[in-house]
């Protein structure tokens, strides 16, 4: 950032977004889940973060067929501090079979809000979670 005569010192001015960050480690999977894999990587102020999760609890399923709901909108996984939205943010996941919503709390923490397919997240499947904001 170049500074002018005149710019007021903001918040925003004071962000750096010509720094570019990656990270690997730090998310914490809830409990009935584990985490194969975290990749957070920020560039020009856009968030990414990419996640492959595998079910170990019971099946995730829709609280009746064809309804696209889920009892309990179950908690994923939570991410590092430094890697959480300024608001919730919402993103896809998937995983050949069945594919979904879900929102990102600015406490970090991934929940799962609607699914397709009456199959659910059977236990043992893994899951691809994606999500990007500003």
């Amino acid at each position: 950032m170049e500074w002018h005569a005149g710019m007021t010192i903001t918040a925003e001015r004071l962000m750096n977004r010509d720094l570019e960050e990656e990270v690997t480690v730090g998310a914490v999977a809830a409990t009935g889940w584990s985490i194969s894999s975290f990749e957070g990587r920020r560039k020009s102020g856009v968030t990414t973060v990419n996640l492959l999760v595998t079910r170990t609890g019971a099946d995730v399923a829709q609280s009746a067929a064809d309804s696209g709901n889920i009892a309990g909108d179950p908690a994923v996984c939570t991410l590092p501090v430094d890697w959480r939205p300024p608001a919730t943010a919402n993103g896809l996941f998937g995983n050949g079979v069945v594919d979904g919503e879900f929102s990102v709390n600015i406490a970090g923490v991934i929940i799962i809000r609607s699914i397709s397919g009456n199959a659910g997240i059977v236990t043992g499947t893994n899951t691809r979670i994606f999500c990007t904001w500003l």
